[in-house]
């Protein structure tokens, strides 16, 4: 069968299609850049390599030329639209009413709607991405895999906040967490790497949004992203850990609306509010210009993500490895440096040469003595969603 994975983001629309069971990929793409007249269209198949810019206002406009590319006389790769069995959506926040992969209904689509307030830059565009496949793919069937689901094994003392009871019992406010699917994906690969079912790991996620988890045994005990993907690391335009007085001092004592403290926080903070560019690459290349505050920026990323390094090895009390994943974690050898730099008391212990290889497939780059196994793997959250989906209509 053939299943269409979609991946809309705050400003892209990732996409995959596959043949499954054998988890073939037929061909793959993106939309970078939605909302602009400069948008990137890119689409990749055995025999095609297409890339081009144009304009494209929404996610709706994004994935109806997603469609008219898969459907294209010359270039495309099926004949009707009634060719895709299942369409396979990547849903950001599935609050407390899911933990599970689940069939599209008008129910599902009415909480997805109203957990938007929690993942405004995301849970829209899933939405629309599922609405719009609905109206094009009419036949197949439409399934959500929600990033919150492998989260939900955290234990009661690391999802709850220390506020009275009634905010969890009464209004379901606690630590939800997200990247869920990508965590899962290199976490098993990770496990198959090292040989190793009984495995203490911490899985690095870090691209335009970040997260790290604490993963013992297969399951996720802990994780920095909260109730909202908000919180723990900095990343490209969302501030991750801050003091909530901030916010109350802002509005309080300068007459901040909340509406824009959010904005700020969400959209206008992290290395965009740092250094004015919200790409790594930028960033760095600045950096070496010798623009402190890009300097600074780097060192105050890799900082955080280092703290959180040695929380999560106390919890778990030890380390198998740490696993860098997602744009920068598998592309920007800087990063990964600076991060490991100084953590030989947990056993970590970068190989420079190894690190600055580049590769598409799973790698060690930790020196041979290193008691902890250093990890680039490359995720696939379009693989791993397609083949939750598949597996809810084999059951």
């Amino acid at each position: 069968m053939q299943v269409l994975v979609l991946n809309s983001g705050s400003s892209s629309l990732k996409f995959q299609l596959f043949s499954m069971p054998e988890e073939t990929i037929i061909c793959s793409g993106q939309i970078e850049r939605i909302g602009f007249e400069d948008a990137i269209f890119k689409f990749k198949t055995n025999g095609d390599n297409i890339e081009y810019i144009t304009p494209v206002e929404n996610h709706k406009q994004g994935l109806e030329l997603v469609a008219k590319q898969l459907l294209d006389d010359n270039t495309g790769v099926i004949k009707s639209p009634n060719d895709i069995s299942i369409v396979g959506h990547r849903v950001v926040h599935g609050g407390k009413f899911f933990s599970n992969t689940t069939v599209i209904t008008t129910e599902v689509k009415d909480k997805i709607k109203a957990l938007s307030s929690l993942a405004p830059l995301h849970n829209p565009p899933n939405l629309e991405g599922i609405e719009v496949a609905e109206e094009i793919f009419k036949n197949a069937k439409q399934v959500a895999v929600f990033d919150t689901a492998f989260h939900q094994s955290i234990p009661e003392r690391a999802y709850k906040y220390a506020i009275p009871n009634e905010y969890l019992e009464k209004h379901h406010i606690r630590l939800y967490g997200f990247h869920g699917t990508s965590h899962k994906y290199v976490s098993e690969k990770a496990n198959e790497f090292l040989g190793k079912e009984n495995s203490k790991i911490i899985t690095i996620h870090l691209g335009n949004g970040c997260s790290m988890t604490a993963i013992k045994n297969g399951k996720s005990i802990d994780h920095t992203l909260g109730f909202s993907p908000v919180s723990g690391l900095i990343m490209g335009t969302r501030s991750g850990d801050v003091d909530p007085a901030i916010i109350f001092h802002l509005a309080e004592r300068h007459g901040f609306e909340l509406k824009d403290i959010n904005n700020m926080l969400q959209k206008q903070s992290g290395m965009l509010g740092l250094t004015g560019f919200s790409d790594l690459r930028e960033i760095e290349a600045e950096a070496k210009k010798g623009n402190k505050k890009c300097m600074l920026a780097l060192d105050m990323n890799a900082y955080r993500i280092k703290k959180y390094i040695g929380s999560y090895a106390a919890i778990m009390n030890g380390l198998d490895a740490i696993v860098f994943t997602a744009g920068i974690g598998e592309n920007s050898d800087s990063m990964r440096e600076r991060v490991c730099e100084d953590l030989d008391y947990l056993g970590i212990e970068l190989d420079k040469n190894k690190n600055s290889v580049r590769s598409s497939k799973i790698r060690a780059i930790n020196k041979d003595q290193g008691l902890t196994k250093i990890l680039v793997i490359p995720t696939n959250e379009e693989l791993e969603i397609a083949k939750q989906s598949v597996a809810l209509f084999e059951n």
